[in-house]
Formats: structure tokens, C-alpha cells, sequence
């Protein structure tokens, strides 16, 4: 290991060594695949270096449902900007739920997701996960991208009131009056980068 940190800096090229070694995860995908990632982001999600190549993003999720509900969340952005960001909840190999702050680039920007760079930070020691049930997590995922309680119902084939009842636990559960509360404990951050949809 030594020999190729020495030879980097005598070389003067660091892109490799930045990248293997930075204390950030970073990956990159393709269509969702897992091409590379860092040894901080293998670590992160408790996968040995190498473990994770070639495997499909959606095992980093809590659940298949809650892929599917943020897999193209950021595709406009990253089209119009090519800069995303939000914070949400993924799952480690043990099944362990935990917040992090994503960051995306693409190298595609007319097809973002084609292939992309990606950031990952733990935020696990600034905020704790609180367990939320899947549909609780549904819910705050739909509230987030702006729908309403009637507009989340069509979406989850539940009725209105469950959607307001569920919403109410919700705000009793983090001890705030209104949604913008709960996004803000749930982040302290906007909901347009609060992605709700992975706790457990």
C-alpha cells in the first residue's frame, strides 16, 4: 500500500488515490448497476472492497417498494443542472437503517442515470434513524415530492383518511404541529431533499 501512495506522490498523479482512499463513499453507475465503488463506500454499507461491483443500486435500499419510489427522483435536476442532492435513508448488509446525504454528477446529463457519479456520507452520528413503519415512510416519501393527502391516497390505493390519519401519527411521533416540522425533524433540510423512503 505504501509503495502506491509513494508512487503517487512521486509521480504527482492523484485522481486514484483520491478516489480509493477519499472519506467519502463515492460510486459509479450504470443504469442502476454498481460499476465501482470506494473503500469508504463499501465500508459504509458493510460490504467488503469488490462485494458490491456489478450489483444492482436497489440492494442498498430498504425495500424493493422503496426503490422504486426514488429511482428517478433527481433525473430533471441532474438534466437541467447536472447537480443533485437530497438526504434519505438506505439500508447496510445487516439490515441496519441509516441516514445519509447523497450527491449525484452525471456523465450523461440527456440520459442522467446512464452513468453517474456518486457521493455517500453517514450521517448516522448527527441523526439517529428513528424506526418508521414501510407506509410511514411512504407517506412522509409522497409528502416530500409535494402531494397531497388525496393525491398520496390514489398512489397507495388507501383511502383519504387513512392517509390523514397516518399523517397525524406522524406529526405526534416527531412532536411537531404541521409538515414543514416534520421535515424539519426529520432533517432540518427542505422537503425537496428529504427522501423519506427508507426506514424501517
Amino acid at each position: 500500500m505504501e509503495t502506491r501512495i509513494d508512487e503517487a506522490y512521486r509521480r504527482g498523479e492523484f485522481s486514484e488515490l483520491a478516489y480509493a482512499f477519499a472519506p467519502v463513499g463515492l460510486v459509479i453507475t450504470e443504469n442502476r448497476v454498481i460499476r465501482d465503488c470506494n473503500r469508504a463506500f463499501a465500508e459504509m454499507f458493510g460490504y467488503a472492497e469488490g462485494e458490491l461491483k456489478d450489483q444492482v443500486f436497489s440492494m442498498l435500499y430498504p425495500s424493493d417498494e422503496e426503490f422504486s419510489n426514488i429511482r428517478d427522483r433527481g433525473v430533471k435536476q441532474l438534466r437541467e443542472t447536472n447537480t443533485y442532492w437530497d438526504e434519505r435513508i438506505m439500508a447496510r448488509k445487516d439490515g441496519t437503517l441509516f441516514w445519509c446525504r447523497v450527491r449525484g454528477h452525471s456523465f450523461t446529463p440527456e440520459d442522467p442515470l446512464m452513468r453517474a457519479v456518486w457521493s455517500f456520507a453517514d450521517l448516522s452520528e448527527t441523526r439517529p434513524y428513528v424506526p418508521l413503519t414501510r407506509r410511514e415512510r411512504e407517506i412522509i416519501s409522497h409528502l416530500s415530492d409535494g402531494l397531497t393527502s388525496k393525491e398520496i391516497a390514489q398512489k397507495l390505493d388507501i383511502s383519504y383518511r387513512t392517509v390523514e390519519v397516518y399523517r397525524a401519527k406522524l406529526l405526534k411521533k416527531f412532536g411537531v404541529s404541521n409538515t414543514g416540522g416534520l421535515f424539519h425533524s426529520l432533517g432540518g433540510i427542505g422537503s425537496d431533499h428529504v427522501v423519506s423512503r427508507g426506514r424501517g
